[in-house]
């Protein structure tokens, strides 16, 4: 050791004493961060350290979206379609008028209207088999003199349609070619909002596109945009060009084909709609397998159950779809079903609405027998139905009323009706052989308007009286108290349908 005179210290005491305030700093940093996050020192560490533990313990399962991007584009085509517009009518807007007459033709060639032009629109499709075959929308390739089809690897073929059903808007293209990639299918109805989707395509003809989003509702119907309707909606980026692309889960299965946007720009607004798969794969193969799509058929007619109408029914929920009528000759007519009817499972499966109960309808299988559970008068049944095929011609004297009782505090404050005279039948759209009582005015802001009543509704049914004439109207409507609800079965323009009208307030 080395030691010196008085006054001065060691060189191992000075090194001592500056490890000790070096040790003290650090312990002072860490309580002062500690102390930056509320913690106390000792939790801040044991928080860290089991933090770090938990982020290790963690598995990652779900896949990459790259390596499932990687797998779906090959599959995905870009379709470019040429249709020729013709152009009837006169070849030049002057032609007719006499005082160009004078000028003779050669004034006329110079304004001449194209008899016709050639109108190129893109699309995309999806392999669904190796050999060829690919599906699109039938709004891609509709009407179209030339179709190209354009793989991931630039190889170009003619296409030539093999079926289309217009009425889901699908349709089947084929090129002369073997050994493509295809994609797996998925369970649509497995699919549940929330869930992540990829939509690939080619929109404005940018090929191969991919965009992310989520499942935003499924059993979307009555957007107008075919007639069979139970899409798939999702927040995926869908632009012109995607339509017959794919939209896919994320292991990389097929659940739906791209097909519409909702847009009031003509681009992307969040809102897009799929076909989902089962759906699609139920048409390709009745396509590929008869030429055609058969659809299954019961021969009712129904409405969506409000709560109104399900407290009518006295109904505790409005789940189920209601029967409004039934077709003479069809097998729910021979199966017993009746107006008024709630069916609440199709072959073990719910009614959430009419189009969803229509839609499991047209897939069933020809021929086979479904059990359809129903609620009629507060009492649960089950019929056996066979489904048939859907038929093809489907596929497509009186006076202002006089009423004993006062209509004022009524329901039907407001109302005007008229018996069903031929002219009225002709101006109304109704056969001239039907008869009944029809709305000729509804006042703006009645009971019955605020319920939906209107002009050129013809009555059946009163409270489940049946309604052939003024009289008869006149007599049900006197029977009602100021402050009673009414349920009127109606035609609505060869539609059958129930109403419910509450009494006014106050």
């Amino acid at each position: 050791m080395f030691s010196g005179g008085p006054g001065r210290i060691s060189l191992t005491h000075r090194v001592g004493v500056s490890l000790s305030f070096i040790g003290i700093g650090i312990l002072i940093g860490l309580m002062v961060d500690a102390g930056m996050n509320w913690l106390p020192f000792s939790q801040a560490i044991s928080e860290q350290n089991l933090s770090q533990r938990v982020a290790l313990q963690l598995p990652s399962t779900e896949p990459s979206f790259a390596a499932v991007a990687k797998q779906v584009t090959p599959v995905v085509v870009n379709i470019s379609t040429t249709r020729v517009i013709k152009n009837p009518g006169l070849q030049s807007p002057f032609e007719q008028d006499p005082f160009f007459r004078y000028f003779g033709d050669d004034f006329f060639r110079q304004f001449q209207i194209p008899r016709q032009r050639r109108e190129q629109s893109l699309g995309s499709g999806v392999i669904v088999r190796a050999d060829g075959y690919i599906l699109t929308n039938n709004h891609v390739v509709e009407k179209a003199s030339e179709i190209k089809v354009l793989l991931s690897d630039k190889q170009t073929f003619q296409g030539k349609i093999i079926g289309t059903d217009p009425k889901t808007d699908l349709a089947i293209v084929k090129i002369e070619t073997k050994n493509l990639p295809t994609i797996p299918w998925a369970d649509s109805d497995k699919l549940q909002v929330g869930d992540y989707v990829l939509a690939v395509g080619n929109p404005f003809g940018l090929n191969q596109t991919v965009t992310m989003g989520i499942v935003s509702a499924v059993g979307r119907a009555n957007v107008g945009i075919a007639d069979y309707e139970d899409f798939i909606q999702t927040d995926a980026a869908i632009n012109p060009g995607n339509s017959g692309g794919a939209l896919v889960n994320i292991r990389g299965e097929l659940v739906g084909i791209n097909t519409a946007i909702f847009s009031q720009s003509g681009g992307y607004m969040g809102i897009g709609f799929a076909i989902p798969s089962n759906m699609t794969k139920s048409v390709m193969d009745s396509l590929l397998k008869t030429g055609k799509v058969s659809r299954g058929w019961l021969g009712v007619t129904t409405q969506e159950l409000t709560p109104a109408l399900a407290k009518e029914f006295g109904l505790r929920d409005i789940e189920g779809t209601l029967v409004t009528d039934v077709m003479e000759d069809s097998p729910a007519k021979k199966a017993g079903l009746q107006p008024r009817d709630v069916i609440v499972s199709y072959d073990g499966r719910p009614t959430e609405n009419p189009g969803h109960l229509r839609n499991m309808v047209a897939s069933t299988p020809l021929g086979k027998t479904v059990i359809v559970k129903l609620i009629r008068d507060k009492r649960t049944l089950e019929a056996e139905i066979k489904v048939t095929e859907l038929p093809k011609d489907l596929a497509s004297t009186g006076g202002d009323i006089e009423s004993s009782g006062s209509l004022e505090g009524t329901v039907f404050e407001g109302v005007e009706v008229k018996d069903l005279t031929p002219d009225l039948a002709r101006d109304m759209g109704y056969s001239s052989s039907e008869k009944g009582v029809v709305i000729t005015n509804v006042e703006s802001g009645s009971p019955a308007d605020d319920a939906g009543l209107a002009q050129g509704d013809m009555i059946l049914e009163l409270n489940k009286e049946r309604i052939r004439t003024v009289s008869d109207y006149s007599r049900a409507v006197a029977k009602l108290k100021k402050d009673q609800a009414v349920l009127l079965w109606l035609n609505r323009q060869g539609r059958r349908i129930f109403l419910s009208i509450s009494p006014p307030a106050g």
